[in-house]
């Protein structure tokens, strides 16, 4: 409640003091505890609190496509939440007749529900958003930022680090952004056209969707390995030695290669070396991470704890790499930093997606003892921040993410802006009543 019982009868007595003998036999007790009442906040009863409905709105204008989730409930108040960029909004909408009628508020009996219905990569998109809505929801219910719902935070600002397009230039333009902690882009787009550097046996380089790196045939020769290691030191040189300069993933190489690559880059001091192989292949990132210097991290393509599980406990990686919108949402991710904790791994935070799954991430980050550092990857797109309001203005700022102390993750949606950048032929939270019922037997056990 907004006021307190005692204050309740405290306003209702002054009400009741001030008025004349003939005001009160003219008028209903009823009527006066309505007026003395008027200011209560009527939708804080959480355990009346039920979904009623499940809508998506979904932006489509690059560098994202990314679903946004709207759970409506019968006391007015709604939960956003975002399907992970490239995902189907099907992900989250398959969902909808599962939710309908429960309390919101009970997160964790809700997610081990529907997490049956998740997978590794963008599978897992439609339970982690739907996850942010409801933390959206129990702290809006409650009254509380999301992150105290977690138990408290460590932090009330978040690191962030972005993606530098653009070379040393980028950097410099990072540098003079705010930032503290950097990720370059500096793989094979720079070698691959090099006679020499690189070997790939069918005459072609495919460095999106293709067979794994076992399976590929490229390789990466000591001249390659050099050409690369002089980019990163170019950079040091340029940023000095105290900012931590990560590097993205360099596509489908052989482990043989990633040893080669790791020992010419370990002069450089790289924060760390991302995606080297699939991460599903424990025994082979446990090869690499023992054989160089560079620390290794892995992990936003990992759904829930239990897929990290085999990385940490063998100590396969330096750092873990979850995406929130991927690994189950934002108490799971909190759950698969604290586990890493226990084995004295750290957790950096990778984030691509609008400020609704940008600040789910912020008050998992803030709730996280373990955290690093949060990617940012929208940093260059003007209108990114006008996608929402309700939260002071610059959302980031001079590298780092305030806190926000406003009930749930603390935005409200923007729709004019919304609008605005809606993906081709989509309309703004349209009804999905077609996702209202579903015949289905979910269990897992006979």
């Amino acid at each position: 409640m907004s006021c307190s019982r005692r204050g309740l009868f405290r306003e209702l007595s002054a009400g009741v003091a001030g008025l004349s003998l003939g005001a009160m036999i003219g008028s209903s007790i009823q009527d006066q505890v309505a007026y003395a009442a008027q200011n209560v906040n009527r939708s804080s009863a959480p355990s009346q609190l039920r979904i009623t409905d499940l809508r998506v709105a979904v932006i489509g204008r690059a560098p994202m496509r990314c679903p946004l989730i709207r759970i409506d409930t019968n006391q007015g108040i709604s939960g956003l939440g975002e399907v992970r960029d490239g995902a189907s909004e099907r992900y989250a909408l398959f969902l909808k007749s599962r939710l309908l009628g429960l309390n919101p508020c009970n997160v964790e009996m809700i997610f081990k529900r529907i997490r049956q219905f998740g997978g590794h990569g963008r599978q897992g998109g439609g339970v982690s958003g739907v996850e942010m809505a409801l933390w959206d929801l129990a702290g809006k219910a409650y009254g509380v930022p999301v992150y105290q719902l977690l138990g408290g935070r460590y932090r009330n600002r978040v690191r962030l680090y972005a993606d530098t397009p653009g070379g040393l230039d980028g950097l410099k333009k990072r540098i003079s952004q705010g930032f503290t902690f950097l990720k370059l882009d500096a793989g094979f787009n720079i070698v691959r056209r090099t006679p020499g550097a690189m070997t790939f046996p069918t005459g072609e380089f495919s460095y999106g969707l293709g067979p794994k790196n076992a399976f590929t045939g490229i390789q990466l020769t000591d001249k390659g390995a050099a050409l690369i290691a002089r980019r990163y030191a170019e950079a040091r040189k340029l940023i000095g030695p105290e900012i931590p300069l990560a590097a993205d993933h360099f596509g489908r190489i052989s482990v043989k290669s990633c040893i080669r690559l790791g020992k010419a880059l370990g002069p450089y001091n790289l924060a760390w070396l991302e995606d080297l192989v699939p991460w599903d292949y424990t025994d082979l990132l446990k090869e690499i991470k023992n054989a160089i210097e560079v620390p290794i991290l892995t992990g936003e393509d990992i759904y829930l704890l239990q897929g990290f599980k085999p990385l940490i406990d063998e100590q396969a990686v330096d750092m873990i790499h979850p995406d929130l919108a991927t690994a189950g949402g934002i108490m799971e991710t909190k759950k698969i930093g604290d586990y890493a904790e226990q084995k004295g791994i750290a957790m950096a935070l990778h984030f691509a997606g609008s400020p609704v799954s940008f600040m789910a991430n912020v008050h998992c980050a803030a709730a996280t003892e373990n955290f690093v550092a949060l990617e940012h990857h929208s940093v260059d797109v003007p209108w990114w921040e006008d996608l929402v309001g309700g939260i002071e203005k610059p959302i980031a700022s001079q590298g780092f993410a305030r806190v926000p102390e406003t009930p749930g993750l603390g935005i409200e949606l923007n729709l004019e802006s919304i609008k605005a950048h809606l993906d081709r032929g989509q309309e703004l939270f349209a009804p999905t009543s077609d996702w209202d019922r579903e015949r289905s037997v979910d269990r897992l056990f006979s």
